[in-house]
């Protein structure tokens, strides 16, 4: 993962908050980040988030999620676009994360969404991450 990304370093913290069995994890705010975790949310791997508000831009409060059993409901997180090498697929071209185990979030001229989602309404877009 680019370090230099905002988008990588929220997974980064994440990866970490997993590694370690933490609760939570505070991540800087912006809309997109929002827009990832609202995902995140919907498809089962974390289980909420908020937002708090300071005086700069915002904090994301992320809850992890984990199995009965402590293990951790994310495996890995993998950036497939950085900001020095932008990754394009059409809706045809959009391959399935582990059998569909997993998921690719991409940024499509509609907004955010599952790579699932990207190939039932025929769109493509910026791959922006892969998550399983």
């Amino acid at each position: 993962m680019a370090i230099n990304s905002p988008i990588s370093d929220m997974f980064v913290r994440i990866k970490n908050a997993n590694q370690r069995k933490k609760d939570k994890v505070d991540i800087p705010s912006s809309k997109l980040k929002e827009e990832i975790l609202k995902i995140l949310k919907d498809e089962g791997f974390i289980s909420n988030y908020k937002v708090i508000s300071d005086r700069k831009q915002g904090i994301l409060r992320v809850y992890m999620k984990y199995s009965p059993e402590g293990e951790s409901v994310i495996r890995d997180v993998k950036c497939i676009s950085t900001p020095g090498r932008r990754c394009y697929r059409k809706s045809t071209k959009i391959n399935k994360v582990f059998r569909g185990m997993g998921i690719s979030i991409i940024s499509t001229p509609k907004g955010l969404m599952t790579d699932s989602k990207c190939r039932e309404l025929k769109m493509g877009g910026e791959v922006i991450c892969s998550i399983w």
